[in-house]
């Protein structure tokens, strides 16, 4: 025979497979290029190719229960939501500069990284190992000594402006850092106060990350 005989039920069996395969492809693709080689085009590319994987998904893929656990979990990544109807979020970070700025995983390549180790640290001091910048011996230090305070006098008219021009231009994304050496005392105090600041003065959806002590915020 010239041809081969096909069974119909079988081979659009086997083309899901194929077609699932080649998505993943994509978006291992679009992951590499986007967060190692940093074009953030890729990044914006991910969920069109996540719709297509939603879709492969509706009729499941019961012979593989482990593996479609896992594909469900990918479709629904909070990073990768409908932009469009997503208001302003800020996000927050304190970290150690010994162990690298954080990562941005909106696509946008990062934003404000401040530093905060010009100003009087009280991780010099014994009494003060245990505690962060979350704990009052610390505010109480940072606060008495002024340092801290004049720092973030200018930092909150600068951060202030952007959240009003982002809101204003519908962006979705903005993301503050602050460092210091152990990511323990001035980074800590300085996130959290911009944090509140931020909250407070324009009611939006704040999250913060207090990296190096595993602690995590929303203000709303």
């Amino acid at each position: 025979k010239k041809y081969r005989e096909v069974d119909e039920a079988q081979f659009v069996k086997k083309l899901r497979l194929f077609v699932l395969f080649r998505t993943l492809q994509v978006l291992g693709a679009y992951g590499f290029r986007g967060y190692f080689e940093k074009k953030p085009h890729f990044i914006q590319s991910i969920p069109f190719a996540l719709n297509n994987l939603q879709d492969l998904l509706k009729d499941g893929f019961d012979e593989y229960p482990y593996l479609s656990g896992i594909l469900n979990e990918m479709v629904n990544l909070k990073q990768f939501a409908d932009t469009q109807k997503r208001e302003l979020e800020v996000r927050l970070f304190s970290f150690a500069y010994k162990k690298g700025i954080p990562n941005d995983t909106s696509g946008n390549g990062g934003g404000y990284v401040f530093d905060c180790r010009a100003i009087n640290n009280p991780g010099k001091y014994e009494r003060y190992n245990n505690v962060t910048g979350l704990d009052e011996p610390v505010i109480q230090f940072l606060e008495e000594d002024g340092e801290m305070l004049e720092f973030l006098d200018h930092i909150y008219p600068l951060v202030d402006s952007h959240v009003k021009r982002y809101k204003d231009r519908g962006f979705t994304d903005l993301m503050i850092s602050f460092g210091c050496t152990g990511g323990q005392h001035r980074s800590v105090y300085a996130a959290q106060k911009t944090a509140e600041h931020i909250s407070k003065k324009f009611g939006i959806k704040v999250s913060l990350v207090h990296r190096e002590q595993n602690i995590e915020q929303v203000f709303r």
